[in-house]
């Protein structure tokens, strides 16, 4: 049995893995990085990369590597500000839920 994994958890989990870079990360990294924590796929990553940036939470920035432009996502100040909040939120909800599923 797998739990389904809601847009909001999705943006924080892809915040988490861009933010644990200091000059950012990149796309096939945040995939691989992600896909360690939850099975996910690159289709499904992407929109959500776009959306963090339009919604000003991630910016991005090209660098050469091999020959080739390699795309980089790098969380901007109101992303950490919003990663913070999903933080929080999360040690509030897994709490709650732990005592629950947990208790015996």
């Amino acid at each position: 049995m797998t739990f389904t994994t809601g847009a909001a958890l999705l943006d924080a989990i892809v915040l988490a893995a861009v933010s644990k870079e200091s000059d950012g990360s990149y796309g096939y990294k945040i995939t691989q990085d992600v896909k360690q924590v939850i099975d996910v796929s690159e289709s499904t990553l992407y929109p959500v990369l776009r959306r963090l940036q339009k919604d000003d939470c991630l910016h991005t920035y090209d660098r050469q590597c091999d020959g080739r432009n390699r795309r980089y996502y790098k969380v901007t100040e109101r992303g950490s500000a919003q990663l913070n909040l999903y933080r929080g939120e999360w040690r509030e909800y897994s709490s709650k839920i732990s005592s629950l599923l947990l208790a015996q």
